[in-house]
C-alpha cells in the first residue's frame, strides 16, 4: 500500500484528525493546526513529483530538504487554506520535520536543554530538563506515526523493530541513544526513549563547572588515566556515567592504540589513533548476533593499549578483567550500581554470567587486582549529577575485597535557595595507595590533595 492510500485510510474525507505541530501538540483539524485534507494533499503531491527519491538513500540530504521544501511551498501558495496563508514558514518547517525528520520530536532534539525525550505512545511525550522531568505539550498523530518515526531511525543504523522483535537499541546520526518497545509488550502504544547526545563534548572544566566534581579530583582522576590505573566508573541510570566516561576518555595519550567498545555508539574519543567497535543483534533468522563480549576477545588481538568499554552487563565482565589483569592495563568501562561496593559485586554476578565454573573466592581476587579505582557517580534530588565516591581497591582479605573512600560527597552542606545541593566532594584524609603507582609513571600527585578536612 502507498504512503498516499495508507494516509487516505487514516484521513477518510480529509476533514479531521489530530495533528502533531514540532513546536507543541495542536488538537483539531484546523481551529490549531493544518488540516487533514491539506496535510494528504501536500503527501500526494510529494509523492507525485519525488517519488522514490523520498525514500532514496543515496540522495544526499541537503538535495531532497531542498526538493521537498520547494514543494511544499508550491502547495501552500496555491491553498486557500488561512492558516497556511496567515504563517507558511511555520506550516512549512512543521512538515518537513515531520516527512523528513522525526515529527514533533524533532524540535526537541534541536533544544540544548533537553537532555532525554521520553514517548509514552502516541499522545503523551516527556523530556528532561536540567534534570526535571516535565511533560511538553506535543504528541504524534497516531500510533503509525510513531511507527514510521521509529522505523525510520533504527533502519538508519541496520536494526529492524517489529511484533516478533519488540525491543531495539540504535541511535541517531548524531550519536544519541535511542531505545525502543513496541507492542505487545508496551501495553499503551509503542515507546521511545531518546537519550540525547552532546553536540560537543563536554570538558573537564564544564564538569567542574557543573560541580560534578572539583578540581582536586579532577587532577587526581587525570593523573590516574595516565598511570594506567584500571577505573570502573559506577551508577544508576541517568547518572551521568557516559558522560564522566567521556571526560575521563580525553586523558588518555594521543599516541596510543585505542579500542572503544559499545552497544549503541556514544563515546566521542579526540584522539587520532581511535577503532571504534559497535555490538550487532540477531537478524531476522536469529543469527549473527555479535555481543559485546565477542567484541572484547576480538579486541585482545587489535593490540590495544586501552580498552574502553561503553558499559559492561553480562558475561563480557569476565573477559575484561582477565585482560585488566593481563597487560591490558588502563581500561575503562561503566557498570550500573548504587555504590562502589555494589559495583564489586555485580562484576562477581556479571562475570559468573559467562557460565564457566569458577569458584566465588577466585572472581573476587580477579576484581581486586584488576580494578583499581570506583569512580561513583549519583543523580542527586535537586536534578543535578555529580560524583559521590572515588574508592580505592586495595586487595582481598579473607573472603572480602577490600576498599577505601578517598573522596566523598558532603551531603550536610545543605541546599541554596533554589534546592540546589551545596555539597561538593571532600577528601577523607586517607592517603590511597596508589600514589606509589602514580610516581612510578612518573606522574606524582600533590599529597595536599588527601589532607583530610573537617567536615
Amino acid at each position: 500500500m502507498s504512503l498516499t492510500d495508507r494516509l487516505a485510510q487514516r484521513y477518510p474525507g480529509g476533514d479531521s484528525g489530530r495533528i502533531a505541530r514540532t513546536s507543541g501538540a495542536i488538537t483539531g483539524s484546523t481551529s490549531g493546526g493544518l488540516s487533514a485534507s491539506l496535510r494528504l494533499r501536500i503527501h500526494r503531491e510529494l509523492l507525485e513529483i519525488l517519488g522514490p527519491q523520498l525514500y532514496d538513500n543515496r540522495t544526499p540530504d541537503a538535495v531532497l530538504e531542498k526538493k521537498v521544501r520547494d514543494t511544499i511551498s508550491d502547495v501552500l501558495a496555491r491553498s486557500d487554506s488561512p492558516l497556511a496563508v496567515a504563517d507558511p514558514a511555520r506550516i512549512s518547517a512543521e512538515l518537513l520535520d515531520e516527512i523528513l525528520g522525526h515529527g514533533p520530536v524533532e524540535p526537541l532534539l534541536r533544544d540544548p536543554d533537553v537532555t532525554e525525550i521520553m514517548v509514552n505512545g502516541p499522545d503523551q511525550i516527556f523530556v528532561e530538563r536540567f534534570g526535571r522531568i516535565h511533560q511538553v505539550d506535543a504528541s504524534f498523530v497516531d500510533e503509525h506515526h510513531l511507527r514510521r518515526v521509529i522505523d525510520r531511525i533504527v533502519s538508519r543504523v541496520g536494526r529492524r523493530v517489529d511484533e516478533s522483535s519488540p525491543m531495539v537499541d540504535a541511535r541517531l546520526p548524531d550519536g544519541s541513544r535511542v531505545n525502543v518497545v513496541l507492542p505487545p509488550v508496551a501495553l499503551d502504544g509503542s515507546m521511545l526513549t531518546i537519550r540525547k547526545f552532546a553536540r560537543e563534548a563536554l570538558t573537564t572544566d564544564d564538569l567542574i563547572g557543573f560541580g560534578t566534581f572539583t578540581p582536586e579530583v579532577a587532577q587526581f582522576l587525570y593523573a590516574c588515566v595516565r598511570a594506567r590505573v584500571d577505573v570502573v566508573i559506577s551508577g544508576g541510570t541517568g547518572s551521568g556515567k557516559t558522560t564522566t566516561l567521556n571526560v575521563l576518555s580525553s586523558f588518555l595519550p594521543p599516541e596510543e592504540r585505542i579500542v572503544t567498545i559499545e552497544d549503541a555508539a556514544e563515546l566521542q574519543l579526540r584522539q587520532n589513533h581511535v577503532l571504534r567497535l559497535e555490538s550487532r543483534p540477531p537478524n531476522i533468522e536469529g543469527r549473527g548476533e555479535i555481543t559485546v563480549r565477542d567484541l572484547v576477545r576480538n579486541a585482545l588481538r587489535m593490540r590495544p593499549d586501552r580498552i574502553v568499554i561503553g558499559e559492561v552487563r553480562d558475561g563480557a565482565a569476565l573477559d575484561l578483567l582477565q585482560a585488566m589483569n593481563t597487560g591490558h592495563n588502563g581500561s575503562l568501562t561503566t557498570v550500573h550500581a548504587n555504590s562502589p561496593r555494589d559495583s564489586i559485586s555485580r562484576l562477581e554476578t556479571m562475570s559468573l554470567m559467562a557460565g564457566l565454573e569458577l569458584p566465588v573466592r577466585a572472581i573476587r581476587e580477579q576484581i581486586a587486582s584488576a580494578v583499581d579505582l570506583v569512580v561513583h557517580q549519583s543523580r542527586l534530588r535537586d536534578g543535578s549529577r555529580r560524583v559521590t565516591q572515588v574508592t580505592e581497591v586495595l586487595g582481598m582479605e579473607g573472603e572480602v575485597v577490600t576498599m577505601q573512600d578517598l573522596f566523598v560527597f558532603d551531603h550536610r552542606a545543605g541546599h541554596d535557595d533554589n534546592g540546589r545541593h551545596l555539597g561538593a566532594l571532600r577528601s577523607t584524609g586517607l592517603r590511597p595507595r596508589l600514589l606509589e603507582t602514580l610516581a612510578d609513571a612518573g606522574i606524582p600527585v600533590p599529597v595536599g590533595l588527601f589532607e583530610g578536612r573537617p567536615w
